[in-house]
């Protein structure tokens, strides 16, 4: 889809808003001629004849009836053409849009008379056909294939005429990848802010990466610029395809359909039914850990592409993982305005959300072993050592003195997080203070009391007040941004604290702590005033044993890393997650989510038959609610929590 990390990021911000496909516009692009497109559908291996091939590119913008832009139907791009017809059928999610009719081999061709904008990410959607019964048709036959960026980059629309291959894996791979932005095959939307048309082209990179990774029957072409060559989940993959196949290569009335598609409502085993496959997709993303059992049994029905998982799954998240041998330690991480993925580790490191280095083998150089980082709103990455802060311009130049600003009282400092003047506060564990720093790189304050003993996790709300958590006296302090204590002379003392290891802050200004120390690890709620959201223990269940990091997605739901799991709270307290948590590596000190809604965590794995351990950005695809990036822009713009 682009021909380097910054170009795709660049594109979608200089994206207009979309013209020339059936929608009222704000502004006047040139809607330039689509590619032609050729490709097939299958079921499982067998062509589906007379299938209805849609094509529809995601909405961005387009504010009815939604006015946040989410949840709004699909531009379709079809027009009246030789080869085309229009669904009539008032009942239809597709009435008044126009598609081709795969043949007798499941062949079918779109000519390049249709019109589309620099920017739209196109998909392909196929409904109905026979998928090899003899006589008769399967209406629940819903399949799709994620193209990209149209009409240009290094897409499916890049030169030629592009031939896809349209099956359940394909059908997986772009249901997980715009999850985030889908609330069925025929509603794929968002608002038309440059952060969420990006995060948008992002999803579409994810669907390439999962399409094509070591997956037969890859709908389109591999990415060849800008992708680390991430580890696709390809038994996951192909055990998700299966799930979907038992029910496409049937009438589409039998158990196997039934049973798919009441135990992938909207909500999991409640809401509205899916009225189609592809529907159903989408659908297990958003609730990954809902009759999983079930689900699986599925599977073995009629398995059509393999390898599979050997055995149950506890989830069915999707996750690539981006080996970072490059690194030399275990740091933070922190999520910037273009999504790119910023790592704290002996040297600071920058990749996109694909795992492509964008930094260099050595990673950029004049600051040496942070171990933290925070990105402000200007996009500069602030950068934390033992004794000094450095700072780097979006590109990697130092922006501080060699070694980073120093002659600022650190000792043993463990956190770092920016305000809306790019100040950077610091959580100065051994100096049992909060340390100030402003924007260019001079002492602004040091702050003490207020329950101050050993200064753990900080955070900025949208007022500009800093949330830091004690290690030690387990207090919550909320400083002014003048650093007056607003918190009393002990602190918000009314959540039992522990060693409290993360901290957030939600839409509504609520502040959320993971307490890792005690018997049992939990999540406590707080209000804006230091009230108890949660109990005073907070939430907690078998997931939480020693809770660390904390990020907050569009939808304000809590994602807290654990050693062996991530968990992920509703505003309310529930644990999305299951009982158990979503199942994941060891390791994990730090997470974070991208206008994508994808989850991003590090973590190394030892191997025994090595000395040193392996580094890893593990992505999981689609599992979150895209939320606005940075942080601290969020904080400034009072977006905290919330969609791009």
């Amino acid at each position: 889809m682009r021909s380097s990390a910054w170009a795709l990021s660049l594109a979608c911000l200089l994206a207009l808003v979309l013209t020339g496909c059936t929608l009222n516009t704000t502004a006047a692009p040139t809607a330039e001629a689509g590619a032609a497109i050729s490709g097939i559908v299958h079921g499982g291996q067998n062509p589906i004849i007379g299938a209805h091939v849609y094509l529809f590119a995601a909405n961005a913008g387009v504010f009815t009836p939604n006015t946040n832009g989410y949840g709004n139907a699909s531009v379709s791009l079809l027009t009246a053409g030789t080869g085309r017809t229009q669904d009539t059928t008032p009942s239809d999610p597709t009435y008044l849009d126009y598609y081709v009719t795969t043949d007798s081999n499941g062949n079918f061709s779109i000519t390049g008379d249709y019109s589309c904008t620099a920017g739209q990410q196109v998909y392909l959607y196929a409904l109905g056909g026979n998928p090899g019964l003899g006589t008769g048709t399967n209406p629940a036959a819903g399949l799709m294939a994620a193209l990209g960026n149209c009409p240009g980059g290094t897409s499916a629309f890049a030169t030629g005429t592009p031939f896809v291959f349209m099956n359940e894996v394909s059908t997986v791979a772009a249901a997980y990848a715009f999850a985030g932005f889908a609330t069925d095959a025929v509603h794929v939307s968002s608002s038309g802010t440059p952060a969420a048309k990006l995060g948008i082209a992002n999803a579409f990179v994810n669907a390439q990466v999962l399409q094509t990774s070591g997956v037969a029957n890859a709908a389109i072409p591999p990415l060849t610029a800008g992708s680390g060559g991430g580890d696709a989940p390809q038994a996951e993959v192909n055990t998700l395809g299966n799930i979907l196949a038992a029910c496409v290569n049937s009438n589409g009335t039998g158990s196997a359909c039934t049973t798919l598609f009441a135990n992938a409502e909207s909500g999991g085993t409640t809401g509205n039914p899916p009225a189609d496959t592809a529907t159903a997709a989408i659908n297990i993303a958003h609730n990954p850990v809902a009759a999983v059992g079930t689900l699986y049994g599925l599977s073995m029905a009629n398995a059509q592409f393999s390898p599979t998982l050997m055995g149950q799954p506890n989830d069915f998240t999707m996750s690539i993982y981006y080996d970072n041998s490059l690194f030399n330690d275990f740091g933070a991480l922190a999520i910037d305005a273009n999504d790119d993925v910023w790592f704290a580790t002996d040297y600071v490191f920058k990749l996109n959300g694909q795992g492509y280095d964008l930094t260099g083998y050595n990673g950029y150089s004049g600051f040496n072993n942070p171990y933290n980082i925070a990105i402000d709103v200007n996009g500069n990455a602030w950068a934390l050592n033992s004794s000094a802060v450095g700072k780097f311009s979006n590109s990697g130049t130092l922006l501080s003195p060699t070694n980073g600003y120093n002659g600022l009282g650190l000792s043993t400092p463990v956190s770092i997080a920016m305000d809306a003047s790019s100040n950077a506060w610091i959580g100065n564990y051994g100096g049992g203070n909060v340390v100030k720093v402003s924007s260019t790189g001079t002492l602004s304050g040091t702050f003490t009391g207020s329950g101050l003993s050993a200064p753990g996790p900080v955070a900025i709300d949208s007022s500009g007040d800093a949330w830091i958590a004690d290690e030690s006296s387990g207090a919550i302090v909320k400083l002014s941004n003048a650093g007056v204590a607003q918190s009393g002379s002990t602190g918000y003392t009314a959540a039992v604290l522990s060693t409290p290891t993360g901290i957030a802050i939600d839409h509504s200004g609520n502040v959320w702590v993971s307490n890792s120390g005690g018997t049992n690890g939990s999540v406590v709620e707080i209000s804006s005033t230091g009230g108890l959201v949660s109990s005073s223990t907070g939430y907690t269940n078998s997931a939480l044993g020693n809770p660390g990091a904390i990020a907050i997605d569009g939808a304000g739901n809590a994602w807290v890393a654990d050693p062996n799991t991530i968990s992920e709270i509703s505003p309310t307290g529930t644990f999305l997650s299951g009982s158990t948590g979503f199942t994941v590596s060891n390791g994990y000190n730090s997470i974070g989510i991208d206008g994508s809604g994808d989850v991003v965590l590090n973590y190394d794995v030892y191997n025994f038959q090595y000395t040193n351990p392996f580094y890893y950005m593990q992505v999981m695809v689609g599992a979150a609610t895209p939320v606005v990036t940075p942080v601290s822009l969020a904080a400034k713009n009072n977006t905290l929590g919330t969609t791009p």
